[in-house]
């Protein structure tokens, strides 16, 4: 009977550990602990390679760095190019304050569905930047829910999910592709400017992140400036900068209304119809930039 009885309680713990494990939540930003003048100092120490830095308006400064535990899992997931970088932002409070913070690489490595939740990569971000707790989501979203991320009702019944790519332009190979997408975002096409580049080793694989300038409706500052009026302080300055991929010979990037959502999961959808022309414009200068 005690032996029934401690297989029985085995069970149940294992049970409540399951559903525990189930119910964790991930938050997109991490609050750092560092001071702003030694960001780039500790990334670098922590074994961090700084691919770009990006200022798009006044109070507004976003460090983008990647890893070879980066690269390699990108390296390993459809699409991982996107996952290949970290965001880390440096933003003036509404107090004048300023506030360090950085993308969470579960909530991103879930969001875009790659093959592992970077654990590594956050206990090295842990090390250089210090971790005090994350936000920019009141409660949270599941692994279940970030792996088939889609936002509901915003621009309609149905909105895209991370497999639902945008098209931008396809190549006869993907050297040519990664080129002509480099040197339109040189050259400023489409009102975009290049922030990084980064290659997926192994693989045909480049992302880039491609700031967004001008006064279009999907303009970084304009966007940004209209989402912040709605999430006030703390800053989600990291959502910057966007992405363009080039996988094998095409050209693609994540859909507005996937990535604008899952980088702002609590607003709702009168909010976000303040930005509802945001994803076209975004889309018509990737495609500037593409072609």
């Amino acid at each position: 009977m005690k032996f029934k009885l401690s297989n029985a309680l085995f069970l149940l713990l294992m049970f409540c550990a399951s559903l525990a494990q189930a119910d964790t939540t991930y938050k997109p930003y991490v609050f750092a602990s560092t001071a702003a003048a030694d960001v780039k100092t500790k990334l670098e120490a922590a074994g961090f390679k700084v691919v770009g830095e990006y200022e798009p308006y006044d109070g507004a400064k976003v460090i983008v760095v990647t890893s070879d535990a980066l690269k390699t899992a990108a390296a390993k997931s459809n699409r991982g190019g996107y996952g290949a970088v970290v965001r880390v932002a440096i933003s003036t409070k509404n107090d004048g304050g300023t506030q360090v913070s950085y993308t969470n690489p579960a909530y991103w490595a879930n969001g875009y569905r790659m093959e592992n939740e970077l654990g590594d990569v956050a206990a090295a971000l842990k090390t250089a930047l210090g971790s005090n707790g994350t936000f920019g989501s009141k409660k949270g979203l599941t692994e279940a829910k970030l792996r088939d991320y889609r936002y509901v009702s915003v621009w309609g019944a149905r909105t895209p999910n991370f497999t639902e790519q945008v098209d931008l332009a396809t190549y006869p190979n993907h050297k040519n592709a990664v080129e002509t997408v480099e040197a339109n975002l040189k050259a400023g096409k489409g009102d975009t400017t290049l922030v990084y580049r980064v290659d997926i080793p192994g693989k045909d694989e480049t992302v880039f992140g491609m700031g967004l300038k001008g006064e279009h409706d999907g303009a970084d500052e304009k966007a940004m400036t209209t989402l912040s009026g709605f999430t006030g302080d703390p800053k989600h300055t990291a959502y910057m900068p966007y992405e363009i991929l080039v996988s094998g010979t095409k050209v693609e990037m994540l859909h507005g209304k996937f990535r604008i959502a899952l980088s702002f999961p609590d607003l709702g959808m009168l909010q976000f119809m303040k930005i509802r022309k945001a994803p076209d414009a975004i889309e018509k200068a990737a495609k500037a930039a593409a072609k």
